[in-house]
């Protein structure tokens, strides 16, 4: 039997065909409403691309820190470690105006060493992850509890920037990673379509 006969066990499949969510280990994506105010939208949109990535990350450790290729420093571990500190930037130092929440994983001396300094070590990867739900966490109180998505604060980079403007930014910073992290967790262990 040919493909175009219908043999279904050796026609191509598209990558998004290959996912089962229901068996994928993690929380589930897309799950939110599909109607509602502009806040529930965004809040959920930003929902699902956190989800992506700690399925993108789901059952790897020390895996994380492998690199995309030389030269590139770029891991799922860089990923999650810049993403937490995206997250601390945008919601707490420049919405909140915690001046003393700058980086966890990059300094003036080291700018990329959230992807640098990514490195093998379970304690790494624990505190990675620990910072970005931290900060995830923030960001989501952060949001819910503001009056409305006009509250604003001062970014060096961005001048004036509303909640609604970091909602969005947030969204496009996930799905732009999220696209990265699709190819590291295929050159890591072959999985596609999470």
């Amino acid at each position: 039997m040919t493909v175009d006969e219908g043999d279904a066990t050796t026609a191509p499949r598209r990558r998004a065909d290959v996912l089962d969510e229901a068996a994928t280990p993690g929380p589930a994506r897309f799950t939110r409403p599909a109607t509602g105010d502009e806040r529930r939208m965004l809040a959920g949109f930003l929902a699902d691309q956190r989800t992506t990535l700690v399925l993108k990350c789901a059952g790897l450790e020390g895996e994380l820190a492998v690199r995309s290729a030389a030269p590139s420093t770029l891991s799922l571990l860089g990923l999650v470690r810049h993403l937490a500190d995206i997250e601390r930037h945008w919601f707490r130092r420049v919405l909140a105006g915690q001046e003393d929440a700058g980086p966890l994983f990059s300094s003036p001396d080291s700018p990329d060493g959230d992807f640098d300094e990514a490195a093998p070590d379970p304690a790494a990867v624990t505190a990675a992850w620990e910072a970005w739900r931290a900060a995830v966490d923030f960001s989501d109180r952060f949001a819910a509890e503001a009056p409305h998505l006009d509250v604003s604060g001062d970014d060096a980079w961005r001048g004036t920037v509303s909640l609604r403007w970091v909602l969005i930014h947030m969204i496009e910073e996930y799905a732009r990673h999220n696209g990265h992290a699709d190819l590291l967790r295929e050159r890591i262990d072959g999985t596609r379509g999470l």
